[in-house]
């Protein structure tokens, strides 16, 4: 049976095409028109004058609805993935802290468990792994008891037990044995990030070369201006800013990154060099109030206020309670920027980024029918992943 979401303003999402229809048959996109198309016996979806864009890919998120990918609970990997389909989600990877390597492994085996039973929430694509290997002065809310740096014995492990699950790393580049380890990742096909790194300028530009072609989460544990000697040093936020190539993850939920440096960095680097992410922790879509970053059995104690996860003496944030949603919303609203740039943000860049542009991320002939259908406000109707209306 076909589908057809009609009455809908489609955004490509490189552009508006104004009001019109996109036909699906069997989970993918057959057809999109800027006229009301209508075939026997097909069922029609009406997005009421709404938005139809391409659903949300978020490449970095640790959990929401009360759960965190680390509790290592079919339950968890299903609730959250169901969370983030009510908020426009459609394809994401369920993102690690530094943790035990057992507790690292128990979350392969339940990742693999729940991509065979995930029917009702955003597509689980993936992992990524995010640590151990930081910088400790770098750290934020990641536990330092587990930081240290690449060990080859330890990370061939790791890959050989994750296969081909494990999607993105995030690691600090100038760690001794660093770039050794991104040789062997680049050879996976695995996604390199810098993150939670002191790295410098020069440093970061070497990274460049082993195949590191993105920040995590920048401004957050990614080192700025530095002194040694009295002598100044650039670091890993202006490499970011100076290099064409390089692809800045932004929580963009106006609390890590505010206004000002919202509208910097689309100044800088322009909407194809932003790519938004809601590093959401378990309470995402919940209240305010106690939570948990990482596991229920192993993880710290965090405080939810003011929209966002804090470390109890409130030093530094402990993850975002964003959802993709809120994040585009926000990057348009506080930036100042026209809607398909910052859906794009959050649809066809993360999908370029990760290698998956050519079923992901548009609203194009050919394409998995991954949509989602939203007001003005970008408040989500509809979620509809390969076809199949999940919210």
């Amino acid at each position: 049976m076909k589908t057809i979401i009609k009455n809908g303003r489609i955004l490509t999402p490189f552009r508006d095409i104004g009001i019109g229809s996109v036909v699906i048959e069997n989970g993918i996109i057959i057809g999109v028109e800027t006229v009301d198309v209508s075939i026997a016996d097909a069922k029609v979806i009406d997005a009421g004058g709404n938005f139809i864009s391409p659903g949300f890919i978020d490449l970095h998120t640790h959990g929401a609805g009360n759960h965190d990918f680390m509790d290592a609970t079919l339950e968890a990997y299903t609730g959250a993935a169901e969370m983030h389909a009510r908020h426009g989600t459609t394809y994401l990877l369920p993102t690690t802290l530094t943790s035990t390597n057992e507790g690292l492994y128990d979350t392969f085996d339940l990742f693999r468990e729940a991509q065979k039973k995930n029917a009702k929430g955003a597509e689980l694509g993936g992992l990524h792994l995010e640590g151990p290997y930081f910088a400790f002065n770098q750290k934020g809310a990641q536990d330092p008891r587990y930081l240290r740096n690449p060990d080859p014995k330890e990370y061939m492990e790791i890959l050989e037990r994750g296969g081909d699950i494990i999607k993105r790393w995030s690691l600090a580049p100038e760690l001794p044995g660093a770039l050794d380890f991104a040789t062997v990742l680049k050879q996976r096909g695995i996604m390199l990030s810098m993150a939670h790194t002191d790295a410098t300028f020069e440093e970061a530009m070497v990274a460049y070369e082993y195949g590191f072609r993105h920040i995590t989460h920048f401004y957050s544990c990614t080192a700025s201006i530095t002194r040694r000697n009295a002598f100044r040093y650039a670091g890993v936020v202006e490499a970011g800013y100076y290099h064409d190539g390089i692809v800045l993850e932004v929580i963009s939920d106006g609390i890590h990154v505010p206004q000002s440096l919202l509208k910097l960095l689309y100044k800088i680097k322009g909407p194809q060099g932003i790519m938004l992410v809601t590093d959401s922790m378990r309470a995402a879509g919940m209240g305010d109030g106690e939570s948990i970053l990482g596991s229920r059995k192993d993880g710290q104690r965090v405080l939810v206020e003011d929209g966002v996860a804090k470390l109890p003496d409130r030093t530094a944030f402990a993850g975002s309670v964003a959802t993709a949603d809120r994040c585009v919303r926000t990057f348009r609203d506080l930036a100042e920027i026209p809607l398909v740039e910052a859906v794009a943000m959050m649809t066809d860049i993360p999908a370029r980024v990760l290698g998956i542009d050519n079923h992901k991320g548009a609203i194009q002939v050919g394409k998995d029918a991954d949509i989602v259908i939203f007001d003005q406000a970008i408040h989500v109707k509809h979620t509809i992943s390969k076809g199949n209306v999940i919210f």
